[in-house]
């Protein structure tokens, strides 16, 4: 039976896009967390933030994130807060192997321009807002078992390095 792999980060990093591509490698399921929540609750995560508040949000997300931990044979995409919330942390390292997605921040804000699909940063100015929550977050993403710059990297090497460490640390 598989140890899950946990990947975290921040919003845009592309933790569904590597997720998937590792699921399909390991032949594992994936799983990410922010999907189940808007099927859960019928609604998007910017609906959700706006009509029932982010504290609503965030009980579910640690519901459904506990939930998912406890299989078996999944790649798990983690919503880009949910590592803050200390119990998830907790059981993504007692559950998994967790790896922190990390860009250089100019280039996230990038491809976060791209989008209006992020609630923290609805009707902010992208730079500032991005900033701010990559830099309070920074030190806690750093907890997860490996940390992966991804700046110069293709998706396929990306997919490669995680997928060698995670053999590895199996051993």
């Amino acid at each position: 039976m598989g140890k899950n792999l946990t990947l975290t980060g921040m919003m845009g990093v592309g933790k569904s896009t590597i997720g998937k591509n590792l699921a399909k490698k390991l032949n594992y399921s994936f799983v990410d967390v922010d999907k189940l929540i808007e099927v859960k609750e019928g609604l998007s995560i910017n609906s959700i933030f706006k009509n029932k508040s982010e504290s609503y949000f965030r009980k579910i997300e640690n519901e459904v994130t506990l939930s998912e931990l406890k299989k078996h044979n999944s790649v798990i995409s983690l919503g880009g807060g949910a590592f803050l919330n200390s119990e998830i942390r907790k059981k993504t390292k007692k559950l998994s192997i967790s790896f922190w997605l990390d860009i250089p921040i100019d280039e996230l804000i990038k491809r976060l321009k791209k989008t209006t699909q992020r609630p923290l940063l609805h009707k902010k100015n992208i730079n500032i807002a991005a900033r701010k929550i990559y830099f309070d977050r920074k030190k806690i993403y750093n907890e997860a078992d490996y940390r992966i710059k991804c700046n110069s990297l293709k998706q396929e090497e990306i997919v490669n390095k995680i997928l060698n460490l995670y053999e590895n640390s199996r051993d």
